[in-house]
């Protein structure tokens, strides 16, 4: 039965930053986690980074003036060194915002869902693979309190303590079921593909009904969508809450729809509370009048949408038959679809096809692998849709 680390070591000032970092350069392999209050302030903050390995956890407390994750930079730059995360999308922009990029990622999460386990949370890989319960209580609390409660600084520590051991097993699941290269390509991937985060709000798209809705319609309630959602923006920035918290998705998409003309209908619509009533019902009100107004008038345009497959009409049908040539490999090496073909690296195939093996074997995460698996089977399967020369 392998050990793990007992306590932790907060780290709350320059120096216990430094000496983390030495004592840390002396492993080859480190689980990693981050902790953010995204779910309670307008503009997430980095408010925790833990490091663990199979002696240590350290617990880099970012809210303090002089423990700076960019600390870590060069360690976490180290090919030579795995970092075992699970579930690094989002953690893998918080660091690339301050400056931080990894190499060597191993993601359990990613590994677990392309090897086709049916639960991949940490808790049950944990609870599966080496019988330890990692409550889940936490998971949405404030980590930007300080000083943090001992029941949550446990909760992140634990995060870490098992998961260089979690990491191992996993990769070996990998290695056992003929997967390891691919998981390390989707690895390398997520790392060199991690961007800092948008502007709060940038990636807005309200999610309309488009049957039951005329056209006018369909651009009025577009209009009203994306102005409700500038204003709760401002009002979210002002108050220091995500945006969700002060008008969600839905609520703004019922609003656009169903026009309320005063705070009782408002009150009704889907996710309103009537604390947002009382403060901001006017001006949403007015929103709605203002724009119903302009379409009235015919003074409000419809959005301008790319028609998907105008510029190359067989695109669509080299998806389709992309899908269902994963669908059969997958099938023969008894593996989920997205270990044959990945959708990153499947919407480029059907986005510009490769022509040779030497293009397809330049595609991004592709891989030596596939290219003798699938290669002369891919290239005839996409020469039979082949794109516009203007796009290759």
């Amino acid at each position: 039965m392998p050990t793990f680390p007992q306590g932790a070591v907060d780290v709350v000032d320059t120096a216990g930053a430094q000496a983390a970092a030495r004592k840390l350069e002396e492993a080859r392999e480190l689980a990693v986690d981050l902790e953010a209050d995204a779910m309670h302030a307008f503009r997430a903050r980095l408010c925790f980074l833990q490091l663990g390995t199979d002696t240590d956890v350290f617990l880099f407390d970012t809210l303090v003036p002089g423990v700076e994750a960019g600390l870590l930079a060069p360690l976490m730059a180290d090919p030579a060194r795995t970092k075992f995360f699970h579930a690094a999308q989002g953690d893998l922009q918080y660091l690339a915002e301050v400056g931080v990029r990894v190499q060597g990622l191993f993601d359990t999460h990613r590994a677990a869902t392309l090897l086709g386990w049916p639960k991949v949370g940490l808790a049950d890989i944990a609870r599966e693979r080496l019988g330890v319960e990692l409550p889940k209580e936490h998971q949405q609390s404030d980590f930007s309190l300080r000083p943090l409660p001992p029941e949550m600084r446990e909760y992140i520590a634990n995060d870490v303590r098992y998961l260089c051991e979690l990491g191992r097993q996993v990769r070996e699941a990998c290695d056992k079921a003929d997967i390891l290269e691919e998981v390390l390509l989707d690895c390398a991937r997520m790392c060199e593909e991690a961007a800092v985060r948008p502007d709060v709000g940038a990636d807005f798209k309200p999610k309309l009904p488009r049957s039951g809705l005329s056209p006018a319609q369909l651009t009025l309630a577009t209009a009203i969508a994306h102005a409700l959602h500038r204003k709760r923006l401002e009002w979210a920035e002002k108050a220091n809450v995500p945006m969700g918290r002060m008008l969600s998705n839905m609520a703004i998409a019922d609003i656009a729809v169903k026009l309320p003309t005063n705070p009782r209908e408002l009150a009704r619509a889907a996710g309103v509370r009537g604390a947002f009533v009382r403060e901001h019902g006017e001006q949403v009100l007015a929103t709605v009048r203002e724009l119903s107004e302009q379409s009235r008038r015919g003074e409000l345009k419809p959005e301008r949408e790319a028609k998907e497959g105008s510029r190359d009409p067989n695109r669509r049908k080299r998806e389709d038959a992309l899908k269902a040539f994963r669908s059969e490999k997958a099938t023969a090496r008894k593996v989920t679809p997205s270990v044959v073909l990945p959708n990153p690296v499947m919407d480029v195939l059907a986005a510009v096809p490769p022509r040779n093996v030497e293009e397809l074997a330049k595609v991004p995460w592709f891989g030596e692998k596939r290219v003798r698996l699938y290669g002369a089977e891919l290239l005839a399967l996409l020469a039979q849709f082949p794109a516009p020369q203007s796009l290759l």
